[in-house]
């Protein structure tokens, strides 16, 4: 299963996980008062996802999804413990509250909304084109010309058919792994895939300088909350929202994915 697949659909681990959340008892709704109380917040993070999480030279956490912990327990005025979480645990430790929150790359979807509530989102996740500094793309008419590689079938690849002017030079890999490695190599002078990806590419091989160039389907994310606890939905919702209005979400968002969050769902 690709990194990507993990953003859109639940491991057979997680839908488990999540089933036997949807059959477990709310517990009582107090999240906020013991936050405030204690002054300390448990927040569950990615630490195999860059740009959103991951595990830097210095062995600490760091990526958007770190940031933005950090920043909201701040604004709590709270120390926060930072608890590493999977694909398929990140909602059953929100139910069973080993965490407060999760901020791991979480997409909203019907089926999760049964289970957790959301905040407003904080954060695009999304399919783009990305090349190197060096090379001249403000428009997709700036690929004319020249070599895109992308994963055939992925939706970056049907995405990048809809808007590919003539000319362009699309080779089509069939798998990630190959996509990547004919980027890195020189062999296309762009690559058209998801942010997660462009951000272990960026990280391995600074080398590159490699940077987003052109937006190809955005999909955001949202901050996880135990189902009911509306004192903590509405303060974070409050917390983003200030952020927004302040630009310390486009600070955050251009350091990590080298883009301003653009327009973000409440």
């Amino acid at each position: 299963m690709t990194r990507f697949n993990r953003r859109i659909t639940l491991s057979l681990l997680g839908a488990a996980s999540l089933a036997c959340c949807l059959s477990s008892p709310v517990l009582a709704q107090n999240a906020l008062d013991n936050v405030l109380k204690s002054r300390e917040i448990k927040i569950a993070i990615p630490t195999d996802y860059p740009p959103y999480g991951f595990v830097g030279t210095d062995l600490k956490p760091q990526g958007l999804d770190i940031d933005m912990a950090n920043y909201i327990a701040t604004k709590l005025g709270a120390k926060v413990e930072l608890v590493p979480v999977t694909s398929a645990n990140r909602i059953p430790y929100l139910q069973t509250q080993k965490v407060d929150l999760v901020i791991s790359t979480l997409g909203k979807n019907p089926e999760r909304e049964k289970v957790i509530d959301f905040t407003a989102a904080y954060s695009p996740f999304f399919q783009a084109v990305f090349a190197s500094k060096s090379v001249a793309i403000k428009s997709f008419a700036d690929l004319a010309g020249k070599s895109v590689g992308v994963t055939r079938g992925a939706m970056e690849d049907q995405e990048l058919a809809k808007v590919a002017p003539a000319g362009v030079d699309v080779k089509r890999f069939e798998d990630h792994a190959a996509t990547i490695s004919a980027f890195v190599s020189g062999q296309t002078q762009a690559i058209a895939t998801s942010a997660s990806t462009a951000g272990t590419i960026m990280q391995k091989n600074p080398n590159l300088a490699t940077e987003y160039k052109l937006l190809l389907k955005d999909s955001p994310n949202f901050i996880g909350v135990a189902k009911g606890e509306d004192k903590l939905r509405l303060k974070v919702n409050e917390i983003i929202a200030e952020a927004k209005k302040s630009g310390d979400l486009d600070k955050m968002s251009q350091r990590w994915l080298g883009r301003p969050t653009g327009d973000l769902p409440q």
